[in-house]
C-alpha cells in the first residue's frame, strides 16, 4: 500500500540528450577537420636521348691499391715512399699514354681490405699532380 500520495515516484533513466550533443560535436569537428584530397597523376612526358656516343674517351689513370699497401699505375708496379714522389709516377704514367695538355681521370681500384690512408694518399697525389677529375671504380654484388 502506498501511503504517500503527493509524491510519485518516478523511474530511473539516463539522458540520452547530453551524449548525443557531444556525439554531433565530434563529428562535426572531424568532418570539419578532414582534408579531402583528390589523387591525381601528373602526366609529364619525359625527354629521350638520341645522341651519339662520345667520339673521344677521355684518357684514364688507373690507380690500383691493394690489401698489402702495394701501389700501381696503369698495371705497373710504382713504390710508395711519399706522396710527392707518388704524384711524379703518375705523372710520368700520364705523359706515356695521355694526350699532352689534357689532365686524365684518375680512377682509383681500392681493395675491400686497404687501409683507408693507402686512398687518402692517391687523392693527396692527384691533387698534387694536379688532376684534378678522380673516381673510383666499384663492382656490383652477385647477391640480390
Amino acid at each position: 500500500m502506498n501511503f504517500r500520495k503527493g509524491q510519485s515516484r518516478e523511474d530511473p533513466h539516463i539522458n540520452l540528450i547530453p551524449f548525443i550533443d557531444v556525439l554531433l560535436v565530434i563529428l562535426i569537428f572531424l568532418m570539419v577537420t578532414t582534408t579531402y584530397s583528390k589523387f591525381t597523376e601528373l602526366q609529364i612526358t619525359l625527354p629521350t636521348a638520341d645522341a651519339q656516343k662520345a667520339a673521344d674517351k677521355p684518357f684514364e689513370l688507373n690507380v690500383t691499391v691493394d690489401a698489402k699497401g702495394n701501389y700501381t699505375v696503369n698495371g705497373e708496379p710504382v713504390s710508395f715512399h711519399d706522396v710527392a714522389g707518388f704524384a711524379q709516377a703518375m705523372k710520368t704514367a700520364a705523359d706515356k699514354g695521355g694526350v699532352a695538355g689534357k689532365s686524365p681521370v684518375v680512377i682509383v681500384n681500392a681493395d675491400q681490405f686497404a687501409m683507408h690512408q693507402m686512398v687518402i694518399n692517391v687523392m693527396e697525389a692527384a691533387r698534387i699532380a694536379g688532376y684534378d677529375k678522380l673516381t673510383f671504380a666499384a663492382q656490383t654484388s652477385g647477391a640480390k
